[in-house]
């Protein structure tokens, strides 16, 4: 585990030595790098796999990459700039591990889960050229760390893999829902799924994005 980088993560190595096709886990809101990464032994040997831990600490334990707000008047808010923050220290993160490990920085993949999916399509649509694909498991698009200019950024090398539980009590499927419209507006490649289970990722779910990322890697 190298801790040199600016975040920390835990890693498993690829079966290339080098130019590896790149892997790298955000867990959701209150969890940790070990969250994600029980499905690293399942995913392709050739990958190298980074997981990472969100940058805020939570009480008692957990992290997050932004802290989302319970308030009386507001209701339930999330703070803005924390997100901001989290999506270019990731963008800065990807830099550092193409640097430092025997991965291809043109083959780099994203998985995120509910805030980690939020992240990594923030991530992507604001530095598209650092990544190929997103797996964006229970999570949405938050327009408010988007670039104003979408519309006239080059999105052709992304390819998007989205899903979402259709009884997801913690992120209503209605705002999954709005991703294939927005993805079809900027002519994004992508496949959305939707299983019947909540706020979690089903077995049939992790196969179908296991063989989506298999044919992409």
């Amino acid at each position: 585990m190298s801790q040199s980088l600016s975040l920390h993560h835990i890693t498993k190595p690829s079966s290339l030595k080098e130019n590896a096709p790149l892997l790298i886990m955000l867990h959701g809101y209150g969890s940790d790098e070990n969250d994600l990464f029980s499905f690293a032994s399942e995913l392709p040997e050739e990958l190298f796999i980074i997981s990472v831990r969100a940058p805020y600490p939570m009480q008692p334990f957990g992290n997050a990459w932004y802290a989302i707000n319970f308030d009386a008047e507001k209701g339930k808010w999330n703070d803005q700039q924390q997100a901001e923050a989290s999506r270019d220290v990731i963008a800065n993160f990807i830099d550092e591990a193409v640097a430092h490990y025997p991965v291809n920085k043109d083959n780099v993949t994203l998985l995120g889960f509910s805030q980690g999916c939020i992240l990594s399509c923030a991530v992507a649509l604001n530095y598209p050229e650092k990544i190929k694909n997103i797996v964006g498991l229970s999570g949405y698009i938050y327009h408010d760390i988007l670039p104003e200019n979408l519309q006239e950024k080059d999105y052709s090398n992304l390819d998007f893999y989205c899903s979402h539980g259709s009884v997801d009590q913690v992120i209503p499927v209605d705002w999954a829902r709005q991703t294939p419209v927005f993805f079809q507006s900027l002519n994004i490649k992508y496949k959305y799924s939707e299983f019947p289970v909540g706020h979690g990722v089903a077995p049939q779910n992790f196969y179908e994005f296991k063989n989506w990322l298999t044919k992409r890697i």
